[in-house]
């Protein structure tokens, strides 16, 4: 028998994200498996993965498993792996809207689906949540394009437009938009006092903080951020606090809830952030933690109200300002009930890498 056996798979940038899509069939059945042969690919656990193909940073060592639903709620399945480089570990509880991008792109390439015309719209079930959402790609004389003048910030120039729409994503992990039932909550935290925070989830579970509350700017850059140990110490005490009254339980393994500082726009955005994935500050903003953000900026009364600069109206286009640029969410409002968002979306890109087999040692699959 080969000491070693080839898994096909196909290397996508998605949105700001990037790692090994694979069709569900080509990996093992079992979870546990599964698992093993997905760490073995990417590499971890070691700090620069260098025995795999992951990219040595939490935001390079995602995987994507897509398959056709046989359930009829969509049309494909995606299931969204999180691994780290230091850690051992397999997390398919969260979301990743940045690799949702590339889930319709690598159907088409694996030929799992049909275009349909000059544009292709797929309904995709998201695993993790329940969540399920349609994507607009480009498929202009029946083929994937990935040409186009659609820019995202943190991704290098310019790719044809994927638009994500989320069709009901309120309370996706948590089972409700405000899980504490409540727009602020007080946490005490030991060696530093009260805080307040916004727990929100409308795609992605997060504790929103106002910067000024934690004697930062959320102006600092991504490299001050991640050398302040003082901060992400607090930034984590708070996390897992916090995260008992959301009703997740103990997070401290889990890569969710995130956490973002909120503070004034300063480059005519709705709202400044620095956010945490969890325990390291993101160079940008995920998808998800975007539109979630975006929600509580015009939602009345959290910790966003009195920094936000939001328009008016029942759709309102907000731009989310992060370390490497910004990020436009649209929402749309419920008529009926002008605090309730019924409808979020946004434009990303994505591009095929690579495509062949990666090897792992055949012993795994025994």
């Amino acid at each position: 028998m080969a000491s070693q056996t080839g898994i096909p798979c196909i290397v996508m940038r998605g949105g700001t994200s990037k790692g090994p899509f694979f069709y569900a069939k080509d990996l093992p059945q079992d979870t546990h498996t599964r698992d093993q042969v997905l760490l073995s690919i990417l590499g971890s656990p070691h700090r620069r993965q260098i025995d795999g193909i992951g990219g040595a940073h939490a935001l390079t060592s995602k995987v994507g498993i897509v398959d056709i639903c046989e359930t009829g709620e969509a049309d494909l399945t995606f299931l969204f792996a999180q691994l780290q480089p230091e850690k051992d570990t397999v997390d398919t509880t969260p979301n990743c809207g940045n690799m949702l991008a590339a889930v319709v792109p690598f159907a088409l390439e694996k030929g799992l689906i049909t275009p349909q015309g000059d544009t292709t719209t797929v309904k995709v079930l998201t695993l993790n949540t329940n969540m399920v959402s349609e994507i607009e790609v480009q498929t202009p004389n029946g083929e994937i394009t990935y040409e186009g003048d659609a820019t995202i910030n943190g991704a290098p120039g310019s790719s044809a437009p994927i638009t994500i729409n989320f069709l009901d994503v309120a309370g996706s992990v948590c089972g409700a938009l405000l899980p504490t039932g409540n727009v602020v909550d007080e946490f005490t935290i030991d060696g530093f006092g009260t805080l307040q925070a916004t727990c929100i989830d409308n795609g992605m579970p997060m504790i929103l903080v106002r910067a000024e509350d934690v004697h930062r700017t959320a102006y600092e850059s991504v490299d001050e951020l991640n050398q302040d140990t003082e901060l992400k110490d607090l930034v984590e005490k708070l996390r897992l606090e916090a995260s008992k009254k959301m009703g997740l339980g103990d997070v401290s393994a889990k890569n969710f809830p995130k956490m973002c500082l909120l503070n004034r726009p300063v480059h005519g955005g709705a709202i400044h952030t620095r956010c945490y994935i969890p325990h390291v500050c993101h160079e940008s903003i995920g998808v998800l933690a975007a539109v979630t953000v975006a929600t509580a900026c015009v939602l009345p009364g959290t910790v966003a109200d009195g920094l936000t600069q939001k328009g008016s109206g029942l759709k309102q286009t907000l731009s989310i300002e992060h370390p490497s640029g910004e990020f436009s969410v649209a929402l749309e409002l419920n008529p009926e009930n002008p605090t309730e968002v019924v409808k979020s979306a946004l434009l990303r890109t994505a591009r095929a890498l690579m495509a062949g087999e990666a090897y792992v040692p055949s012993a795994i699959l025994k």
